[in-house]
């Protein structure tokens, strides 16, 4: 059963399907934050508005992620123009990335950027990641990666990093660290968590010593079935992410506010 995300105190004015997806994207970044993918006041979980072709909601430049709330999340434009009138800014590296997909993939819902140190260390080795782990075979064929050009900020490579997504759902950017796209924030939030744990097993692995490598014919298998791991009747992430939201709630509620 999913976690009911009830309005705790509405202080901004918008649609009651917004202020469900502000809750919602609230609860993620303080999840992050809880698990320690935050990063200062920098990276960005982005989420479409519902019924507002061409809108978004972003964290507010300035803010850490255990600062964010329902109500200060900020609502922008396919361009980066603030839309619900926040007096804060939207880090350029945000916008012009999450836009750029948001624009051009039409079932990106969600996506997230991090720089954890294992998915940026991961990242920065030759071959990425390597399927040495239960974890790690989850992402068999399934990550791309886009060579490192400098803080993303510049429109033109954006076609690039297009070009290299291709099917996936996983962007890898080398020596820099994972976007993921998703159809809903508890889909990208259980694929970072397994992101996440397939690169620090493979980091100590390769500090133990000569990791063993899993054969293609067992990944394969590994693939074939990995969906029955998961909780009967559930879309993917939600119980998961609905077991989190729960935690947070017992830690601090201001995320509602």
């Amino acid at each position: 059963m999913a976690t009911q995300l009830n309005v705790h105190a509405r202080n901004i004015e918008c649609s009651e399907a917004e202020w469900q997806a502000r809750l919602e994207l609230a609860a993620c970044y303080r999840i992050f934050d809880h698990l320690g993918w935050s990063e200062s006041i920098y990276n960005h979980i982005s989420v479409k508005v519902p019924n507002e072709e061409g809108a978004f909601l972003i964290n507010p430049f300035g803010l850490l992620y255990s600062e964010v709330c329902a109500s200060n999340l900020v609502k922008i434009d396919i361009d980066g123009n603030t839309l619900d009138g926040s007096p804060w800014p939207v880090n350029k590296a945000g916008f012009v990335q999450h836009g750029l997909f948001h624009r051009r993939v039409p079932w990106a819902h969600a996506i997230v950027h991090t720089h954890t140190t294992a998915t940026m260390a991961v990242s920065s080795l030759e071959g990425g990641l390597q399927p040495v782990n239960f974890y790690a075979c989850n992402f068999a064929g399934r990550i791309a990666y886009h060579d490192f050009e400098g803080i993303t900020v510049r429109s033109e490579e954006g076609e690039r990093l297009l070009a290299n997504l291709g099917d996936k759902k996983i962007l890898m950017l080398k020596n820099h660290g994972p976007v993921i796209l998703g159809r809903s924030l508890p889909e990208v939030f259980i694929t970072h968590w397994s992101l996440q744990r397939a690169c620090e097993v493979m980091l100590a692995t390769l500090a133990a010593g000569k990791p063993l490598t899993v054969p293609d014919d067992v990944v394969a298998v590994h693939l074939r079935d990995l969906a029955q791991g998961g909780v009967p009747g559930t879309l993917p992430g939600q119980a998961d992410f609905d077991a989190w939201t729960r935690r947070i709630d017992k830690i601090d509620r201001s995320w509602r506010d």
